[in-house]
């Protein structure tokens, strides 16, 4: 149960003063729907104005501050602006300009001989100073002084800056005072402010110690939960499972074992022999082989006598795993069955009963293999595939559905530099498979301007003529009347007149069925040529494929350009990448097409990556709402992880946990955060 002193932040926008829902909307698409949420609106910038009694003092181009007193009114024919010619303390006169019909507004805010405080930026129209739509405007006091330093905050169509401002305000007279939860030597050597100070400065000014503290904040709650969630996972009793090689022995594998293969599985034995449950992640490259190295982990399951699970995100890549694992074991003896949401009747029946009598040994498909209906005799070793789509919260359901805590092993084909490995996963041993398989071909990387269109869409024809198929990818589902960039659906539409029934589309905002129908064409063969957003970004495995085609490469980040191009090379034949680029590069995309075309190391991308990003987004996973955090940027991450995670480890280790007054804070931050599925593993949490 949350803590009571945190409800009020918890309470929904809804209850505030002004929101009604008509705002309430607006609001959610910024995700803005509970007090807290306002509270952690951080703005973007700052627009800093100068107070000036005399315009003489002011540079055109400065924002600033000014008390004038409007003189006369200046209409202009037709659609020209309204001016109010108003004059400050010295007698200079400026031109307060407004386009559009502001005229009656105007008037209203700005009666003649009154004097009003005007905040805007100072420019210049022929020889009159002139301000265009002031950004306040106000009667002495301190609402006036109140705009020198002024919040700018991240807006959603139908919100205004003094909307938003006055929502910021009234959260952030709600917030209580909440005990402290750093440790007290840090908080003292870094000289942070309060938790509450904190919120506040922040909102009122570029104040970095409040920034500084708030993003530890967040770090600290991370590295709590997930140590929360390993030392719960330690003290749990599982089954001890030790194979006898009989299975894997029999296995007909494509390639003989890397040396990170071989070193992934020896660490996962050593793990799967203790009788605390593994909870380890394998992380490897697009084409590294962690296939292999989860049927040799399921395996060693079975040899033991037991059962084991592969969970997939997706019906397709559930198929694909089960096709590509029964043709590895198919001299085993092992049964392995598919089970997803689309299976139904007495298929289904028959799946359930096998799995409730014993008689399959490995089962691979969707969450469907974890609902309530389905029972198993003894499982005892789950694999999650593309851990990055599952939460904590939901592996930790996962892992109680056998008799007692199954083993877990997480796999994930997105690189992450090893700085960031521990805000990702921090709960978790980590295995990399750093190496590529013998055999594995080079994908052949190109950067093409868009200007040679026509010749990319006649290698594409010349391909699909040859009985190829092909991937095209486009940053956008639609175009937008305000961007230029690439849409799939009028690209589809484009292609398809061309190549007729060849050409499929996919993108997220499919309906599901639609998606799989679309894509269960292309894995077979019936449609040669996919066109698609970044949604294919994940697991698709179609050999024949051999040509990518990514329009307006520049704008993704490299470990999608590098997760896309992992598409390809996965057949025997040759494979492509084309890298389309538009007109204009900025330098930063400029390097990082020309790393595409210079490496396809997976893990050397992403510390490039993060190189280029600097303080910007992770790995391009903010794109698709990966990031676990939204205060804390990359440069913060980098240098206070490690704080938070030594301060989380005394906290546990030292102070006793989440008992204490300490612990009794640190158990506030949690619920605040939402992290407080690492509270839920403690008794009586």
């Amino acid at each position: 149960m949350r803590p009571d002193r945190l409800n009020p932040l918890f309470a929904e926008t809804g209850s505030l003063k002004g929101v009604g829902p008509q705002l309430a909307r607006p609001l959610e698409k910024l995700g803005l729907t509970r007090v807290r949420d306002l509270a952690y609106h951080l703005p973007d910038r700052f627009v800093q104005r100068r107070v000036v009694t005399d315009l003489d003092a002011a540079t055109v181009g400065e924002n600033i501050l000014v008390a004038l007193t409007p003189l006369e009114y200046r209409s202009s024919a037709g659609r020209g602006p309204f001016r109010v010619m108003a004059s400050d303390a010295a007698g200079n006169v400026c031109a307060l300009t407004y386009f559009g019909r502001n005229g009656g507004w105007a008037k209203k805010q700005l009666p003649l001989g009154e004097r009003r405080w005007i905040a805007g930026r100072l420019d210049q129209f022929g020889q009159t100073l002139q301000i265009v739509h002031p950004d306040h405007v106000s009667e002495e006091g301190a609402t006036a002084l109140g705009q020198v330093c002024e919040p700018i905050y991240p807006l959603s169509e139908g919100l205004t800056q003094g909307r938003v401002t006055a929502l910021v305000n009234q959260a952030l007279a709600m917030l209580p005072e909440l005990p402290e939860w750093i440790e007290p030597g840090l908080f003292a050597r870094m000289g942070w402010p309060a938790w509450r100070e904190a919120l506040q400065e922040a909102h009122k000014g570029e104040h970095r110690e409040a920034r500084e503290r708030l993003a530890y904040d967040e770090l600290l709650a991370n590295s709590l939960a997930l140590m929360l969630v390993r030392n719960a996972n330690r003290a749990r009793v599982g089954v001890p499972l030790k194979g006898d090689g009989r299975l894997r022995a029999k296995l007909s594998l494509p390639f003989g074992l890397t040396g990170a293969q071989k070193r992934s599985i020896a660490e996962i034995e050593g793990d799967l022999a203790q009788p605390s449950p593994m909870l380890r992640l394998l992380q490897g490259d697009v084409g590294s082989g962690k296939t292999v190295v989860a049927l040799e982990a399921m395996l060693i399951a079975v040899e033991a006598g037991a059962q084991a699970a592969l969970l997939a995100p997706t019906e397709i890549l559930a198929r694909q795993h089960h096709e590509t694992l029964s043709r590895m074991a198919a001299g085993t003896g092992v049964t392995i069955a598919l089970l997803t949401g689309r299976d139904k009747g007495r298929a289904r029946e028959s799946i359930l009963m096998g799995l409730l009598d014993g008689s399959i040994d490995i089962v691979v498909g969707t969450h469907a293999i974890f609902q309530d209906a389905v029972t198993y005799k003894n499982l005892a070793m789950v694999v999650i595939d593309e851990q990055h789509r599952f939460g904590v919260g939901q592996r930790l359901l996962l892992t109680q559905k056998g008799r007692r805590t199954p083993h877990c092993l997480a796999m994930t084909a997105t690189p992450i530099p090893r700085t960031l490995t521990l805000a990702q996963y921090g709960e978790m041993d980590v295995s990399r498979l750093d190496e590529m398989p013998p055999g594995r071909q080079a994908i052949d990387t190109r950067v093409v301007a868009v200007e040679r269109m026509g010749d990319v869409v006649g290698a594409v024809s010349r391909l699909l003529a040859g009985g190829g198929q092909a991937y095209w990818v486009c940053p956008m589902v639609r175009e937008s009347e305000t961007d230029d960039i690439a849409a799939a659906e009028a690209r589809y539409a484009e292609l398809r007149e061309l190549f007729g029934e060849d050409v499929v589309l996919v993108h997220g905002q499919l309906k599901p069925e639609l998606k799989d129908a679309a894509m269960e064409r292309f894995a077979q063969g019936q449609a040669r040529l996919l066109v698609a957003t970044t949604v294919i970004e994940v697991g698709v495995d179609v050999p024949n494929a051999t040509l990518m085609v990514i329009e307006q490469a520049e704008r993704f980040g490299l470990a999608q350009l590098h997760q896309l191009r992992g598409r390809v090379g996965r057949g025997s034949e040759k494979s492509v990448c084309l890298l389309l680029r538009g007109d204009t590069l900025s330098e930063t995309a400029r390097e990082r097409l020309a790393l595409m075309r210079e490496t396809q190391d997976g893990f050397h991308l992403a510390e490039e990556d993060l190189r280029l990003r600097g303080g910007g987004e992770l790995l391009g996973t903010r794109q698709s709402g990966d990031t676990p955090f939204r205060i804390a940027t990359l440069d913060q991450i980098q240098r206070l992880l490690p704080l938070a995670h030594d301060d989380a480890r005394l906290l546990i280790d030292r102070d006793g946990g989440l008992t204490g007054e300490r612990g009794e804070a640190a158990r506030l931050l949690l619920y605040l955060f939402e992290r407080d599925w690492g509270v839920q593993l403690l008794r009586g949490g």
